[in-house]
């Protein structure tokens, strides 16, 4: 943290700021003045809960998509269909098994199998062709939806969580209007969208730990920046990289369980999490963990809030920040320059 401080001084300041007006926002008694312009507290609040918990699931996306795309260099844009045979796996192990916590392992081995053939068979072949790389991938996406509407459907599909994650989480909060009493209401939010998005805290706390404090970390950013330099030393770079790969795309396999949890699985799904994550990873910057979480956070606030209070412009919010940081900041958020 203190490392962070003193290489970002500014964007401590700004982080604080902000977590301390979240902080104001949840626990005090609005004034009748700020209740006038937003609206009522309890539409805020929602929006943002469900903000947070939204960017918790597109950061799981997102951080497989920044392992391959922004660490390794390899231009997946087959990545969303990864995501939904994901949802759909993790659909039928859980509706026939009657064990949701069994679709997140089945489903992150199945996908991972896959990454691991694309990556053997596709990429290992087209080692920094990124124009070969990105038709081709569009192509399997192609191929993959295709083979997808043909087996599972055009339906609905939604993963129904066990009985103990069903329930609402009730939460004290005070009115948003302030009176001499500052009246106490309760928030209800559901139990398993804020288990997933602590789930999601601890996948990325360990990530970043592991491609930072670890050796095998270091062999994977040693071998992006200089790979001939790193095969010298005896390292098997290929088996590495087969490892990342396998491991980004088991990740999207466990988004896709989240995913159908949180919403549904369906046709199309797999379009929106593709550019849901070239977004956060523009925003956030190549390569960086920290960056995709906090570009996750922000997308993900911007879409919850800008269809609370500007429903027709929602979208139009979410790229207004990819562009404002394409202009002032273009390596991202926390890229490297």
């Amino acid at each position: 943290m203190r490392n962070f401080a003193s290489r970002h001084p500014g964007w401590s300041i700004v982080i604080l700021l902000v977590a301390a007006a979240l902080i104001w926002s949840i626990f005090a008694i609005w004034p009748k003045g700020l209740v006038d312009v937003i609206g009522r507290k309890k539409v805020f609040l929602n929006a943002l809960f469900n903000g947070i918990t939204l960017g918790g699931l597109y950061f799981l996306v997102a951080s497989g998509f920044t392992l391959i795309f922004g660490l390794m260099r390899n231009v997946n844009l087959a990545h969303g269909s990864l995501y939904l045979l994901g949802g759909y796996i993790g659909y039928f192990v859980a509706s026939s098994t009657g064990y949701w916590l069994l679709a997140f392992p089945v489903a992150f081995v199945l996908v991972a199998a896959v990454g691991i053939l694309m990556q053997i068979f596709i990429f290992r072949r087209m080692e920094g062709q990124d124009l070969r790389q990105t038709l081709v991938t569009i192509g399997i996406s192609i191929v993959m939806a295709d083979l997808m509407l043909w087996g599972f459907g055009g339906d609905f599909y939604n993963i129904t969580p066990p009985s103990w994650l069903s329930g609402p989480m009730e939460t004290l909060l005070v009115t948003g209007v302030k009176r001499s009493s500052g009246d106490l209401i309760y928030l209800k939010y559901p139990v398993v969208r804020v288990v997933i998005f602590l789930a999601s805290v601890v996948i990325g706390i360990a990530m970043w730990l592991i491609l930072n404090r670890t050796q095998i970390g270091m062999m994977i950013r040693a071998g992006v920046d200089d790979r001939d330099m790193l095969s010298a030393t005896g390292a098997r770079i290929q088996l590495v990289f087969v490892g990342v790969f396998a491991f980004g795309a088991g990740l999207a396999g466990i988004a896709g369980v989240v995913g159908g949890t949180f919403q549904s699985v369906a046709p199309g799904e797999d379009i929106r999490f593709l550019l849901a994550s070239l977004v956060v990873v523009i925003v956030g910057g190549m390569g960086s963990i920290t960056g995709a979480a906090l570009g996750a956070l922000l997308i993900g606030l911007a879409e919850q809030f800008g269809s609370v209070y500007f429903p027709t412009y929602a979208v139009v919010l979410t790229f207004l920040i990819m562009v404002l940081v394409l202009a002032f900041r273009p390596q991202g958020l926390m890229g490297r320059s």
